[in-house]
């Protein structure tokens, strides 16, 4: 695969997991008809056994059920690859839809969207055609609510810079990072499951830990299983056996009313245990260099065997433990040899030992998950560049574009503003761009600070605070007026500058809830404290005579514009920022156009 598209890769990918599909369900149709003829032999067997085959007759039967087993064991395993190639098809073709720019039907995160936040609504964080829809890979709901996180909280630089190695090291390993995400697709890991163990774990209560159990459980089945054999063996009369039995039912029955507590706790998350463990081996077997990967490794080893391993073993005794969900098999293993105690005790020795290893692997798989969305946004677009962070104040960028748009679509424009007090003020002319380019200079933000690749040929930056005005809607539950909402959002605003801490602010059409005059003076006041209190804002306006401020502030103030040109009462828009003021306006041959006479 080497030097191939990223197109190119997952149309190869995806057509390799199609052919070893078609193997697997041929497959399956062979076992199917090996299980049905398994069973017609056994019975035929079964028939002329009891006509007098004997012995050799009952040997027969007896190994066409253990084929009969086999075949089952085969099956099962064979529909688990099934289901996991068709999540490896499915990853590749969505990836596929994903580089046409056709990402609309993956998990949006609607409901991360925050009620009141200082930028998330205003840049489409979230929601249908949003950034979350766009870049994230994770299938754990703990994997998801961390990328939710980071891209409303903003990271450490530390942080930011080990996630840009990790994703570089990452970004390669297509093969490892599809099995990754194919593995968590297999069964849904939420934060219900994640309270319910953690529930568990924190619970010092236990139940059959007293050593005198070491005793009582193999003296307790030897005469149990003793008794069984003397009643097959004659040596028991039947009704002695059956009063007997009954009392091993009772026993068993009054015993395992103690352990419901735990097992209600532990119910039904038997697959879900099963795929954090195999998530865990993708994990630990795979050699990192990066700091961020390798400290998550280490983070859930421990002195004993490997985690996945650990986790395995807990699995193994949940199964166990459901057992009791077959009436019939279960009440034979208790009331013969106390099959609730036997696991009640090993779940309590696994916790003893191993009680560190999932809040652990909880933490590691959703930073993974995290780290493998970045990463395969980072392949998906290897002409994005990783930014990179400066210690003064600034933002500079060559050919910056929005990530939402596609690149058929995309026009991207260079920009930069360096040191703190500084305004740029874009004029422009309706749909020339203005909005387009604030949220491409937020968005880019956002995804720099979160350590992923932003949408521009290069990008420095430092670390800041982002804040915006742009979207502002009435609130009838509130009864907050659209003027009086833009109001309450100025106000974080400026009480946020007022701290000192690096801001950048994003500002579309400052007070257009109000009338001109009262919008001229608010606006020119507002761009005065802004650079008072050492702020950095681009604000996008119509309103031209703000541009005459940077003769007052000419250190602090740049102009730029969005152009259009007028051709035949055709407008014509290159979507491109250039500096100075626009002095070509569109909304009378706009209004012209809807029928508006002027």
């Amino acid at each position: 695969m080497l030097d191939l598209s990223p197109h190119s890769q997952y149309e190869q990918r995806k057509q390799q997991h199609v052919q070893i599909l078609q193997a697997l369900k041929h497959k399956q149709n062979v076992l199917g008809w090996t299980r049905l003829a398994t069973i017609i032999i056994a019975a035929i067997i079964a028939y002329f056994t009891f006509s007098g085959f004997g012995v050799l007759g009952w040997l027969v039967v007896v190994i066409a059920i253990a084929a009969f087993l086999a075949i089952v064991s085969i099956d099962t395993s064979n529909n688990t690859a099934i289901a996991y190639t068709n999540h490896l098809i499915e990853i590749n073709k969505d990836e596929l839809h994903v580089l046409q720019h056709n990402y609309q039907h993956l998990y949006d995160g609607s409901g991360f969207q925050p009620d009141e936040h200082p930028y998330a609504a205003d840049i489409d964080l979230f929601g249908k055609s949003s950034i979350y829809q766009l870049i994230n890979r994770a299938q754990t709901e703990q994997g998801r609510a961390l990328l939710a996180d980071n891209l409303i909280n903003q990271l450490p630089i530390k942080m930011v810079n080990e996630r840009q190695a990790a994703i570089q090291e990452l970004a390669p390993l297509l093969e490892w990072r599809q099995r990754f995400q194919a593995t968590a697709k297999r069964t849904p890991v939420t934060q219900t499951i994640q309270k319910k163990i953690s529930s568990w774990l924190d619970q010092d209560e236990a139940v059959f830990t007293s050593h005198s159990w070491r005793f009582i459980l193999p003296v307790y089945s030897i005469i149990t299983i003793a008794t069984a054999i003397g009643a097959i063996m004659d040596y028991i009369p039947a009704p002695v056996f059956s009063f007997l039995f009954l009392v091993y039912f009772i026993t068993g029955t009054l015993i395992s009313r103690k352990v419901m507590k735990a097992y209600l706790q532990l119910s039904g998350i038997v697959q879900s245990v099963d795929t954090i463990s195999d998530l865990v081996k993708c994990i630990e077997e795979k050699r990192f260099t990066s700091s961020l990967l390798t400290g998550l490794q280490q983070g859930i080893q421990t002195n004993q065997q490997k985690a996945y391993i650990q986790i395995k073993e807990l699995k193994d005794i949940l199964n166990r433990f459901d057992l009791r969900l077959n009436v019939f098999v279960f009440m034979v293993l208790n009331s013969f040899l106390l099959w609730d105690v036997r696991q009640m005790r090993a779940l309590n020795k696994w916790k003893e030992n191993s009680k560190t290893v999932l809040p652990k692997a909880f933490t590691a798989i959703a930073e993974f998950e995290v780290v493998n969305s970045l990463a395969t946004l980072h392949f998906n677009q290897p002409q994005w560049a990783l930014p990179i962070f400066e210690d003064y104040f600034t933002l500079q960028g060559k050919a910056i574009g929005h990530p939402l748009l596609a690149a058929s679509k995309r026009v991207t424009s260079d920009f930069q503003l360096n040191g703190k007090g500084k305004v740029a003020l874009i004029t422009g002319s309706n749909m020339a761009g203005k909005s387009t380019f604030l949220r491409s200079l937020g968005v880019n933000l956002v995804l720099a600070q979160i350590g992923a690749p932003v949408c521009a040929t290069s990008l420095s930056l430092s670390s800041m605070g982002l804040m915006s005005s742009m979207r502002i809607a009435d609130n009838l539950a509130e009864n907050t007026s659209t003027f009086y909402a833009e109001l309450k959002k100025l106000e974080s605003i400026i009480t946020a500058v007022k701290q000192h801490q690096p801001m950048f602010v994003l500002l579309d059409e400052i007070l257009r809830g109000t009338n001109s005059l009262d919008r001229h003076i608010g606006s020119k006041a507002l761009i005065r404290q802004l650079i008072k209190e050492q702020a950095v804002a681009i604000i996008a306006t119509h309103d031209i005579e703000l541009t005459n401020l940077q003769e007052e502030f000419s250190n602090a103030i740049e102009n730029y514009h969005f152009d259009v040109q007028v051709e035949n009462n055709e407008l014509y828009f290159d979507y491109k920022l250039k500096h100075g003021v626009c002095h070509s306006l569109n909304a009378s041959l706009l209004m012209k156009k809807i029928g508006i006479e002027l």
